[in-house]
């Protein structure tokens, strides 16, 4: 039986940062406007702003054992996530022009489980002071390019008996190889035109890169609406703040991603009809009928 909470509680907590999948729901206001629905999934993304029992409150990405919560007193009505640039600006387009959003995590291991999280949505591009704010330069990951802020107004939980059992194998690096990349050519040419300039020498902007080039051209020609034309990145590139030097971090991912195919087990009634399934399980009984009976008049014989 579902429940409802103006807050999400303290026990939950715990299992939402187990979680390694959380599903993202906006809208626009136009009736006619495309519902969107987005997956992420990088670790470290999600954050849950708690309220503990001493009127404090603590990012649970910094709870350490030196700074334990008692979650069976805390709770929270604020979560945030770090918005990792993609083909897409759906969020950020709906987050300024209405604000609703709900949020989802599901259980694919342990008990069943689905929880969702009901609020309004504020989108933090990089280069403002609210996003430099709540996630500092140093900080961000590969490639992100808001923060997306939730002030959780309902929290909704529900059985999910019906989702299935899922084993999780690992993060994929070929968005992070990418990013890396794309924000290094950016880095790169930022350095390049700062070269021997004195401080007092420095542009407040720098000459922009071929339009192929650099993750803030990306954010500028691919970023800039929604696919119902509402107005997304708006701020990210034009930001004089560099993006990550990650050569210099030692940051890369030279190991590619194993995109094989694993081995299928699907039940035996799927794949290319029942009918098709049907004649295979006649026609290898049947094979194996005439084996049978070719080993029985025949295998003697050679034995003897």
């Amino acid at each position: 039986m579902g429940k409802f909470f103006d807050h999400l509680p303290g026990n939950l907590i715990p299992w939402v940062m187990e979680q390694k999948l959380f599903w993202v729901a906006t809208a626009p206001l136009a009736e006619d406007g495309h519902v969107n629905v987005s997956p992420k999934g990088y670790e470290d993304t999600m954050h849950v702003m708690i309220e503990t029992e001493d009127g404090k409150t603590v990012d649970s990405q910094s709870i350490t054992e030196d700074s334990p919560v008692n979650f069976k007193k805390a709770k929270s009505i604020a979560v945030w996530y770090e918005d990792l640039t993609g083909s897409g600006a759906e969020t950020i387009a709906h987050a300024n022009e209405n604000g609703r959003i709900t949020i989802l995590f599901s259980a694919f291991e342990g008990p069943p489980n689905i929880v969702r999280l009901f609020g309004t949505a504020k989108a933090y591009e990089f280069g403002t002071p609210e996003y430099e704010e709540i996630l500092p330069l140093e900080k961000r990951q590969p490639s992100s390019r808001s923060v997306i802020w939730i002030d959780v107004h309902k929290v909704g939980t529900s059985c999910g008996f019906a989702i299935p059992f899922y084993t999780y194998r690992g993060p994929r690096n070929k968005h992070r190889m990418i990013s890396v990349e794309k924000e290094q050519e950016d880095y790169d040419h930022y350095a390049s035109c700062l070269a021997g300039l004195g401080d007092s020498e420095k542009p407040a902007t720098v000459p922009e890169l071929p339009r192929e080039k650099g993750l803030k051209n990306y954010w500028r020609f691919t970023n800039p609406k929604s696919i119902d034309g509402v107005p997304a990145v708006q701020f990210a590139y034009e930001s004089p703040k560099p993006l990550g030097d990650w050569r210099s971090r030692g940051v890369s991912y030279p190991i590619p991603d194993d995109e094989s195919i694993p081995t299928k087990g699907h039940n035996i009634m799927v794949g290319r009809g029942l009918v098709a399934d049907v004649g295979k399980i006649l026609a290898g009984f049947g094979a194996g009928a005439l084996v049978t009976s070719f080993l029985y008049k025949w295998a003697p014989a050679a034995f003897y």
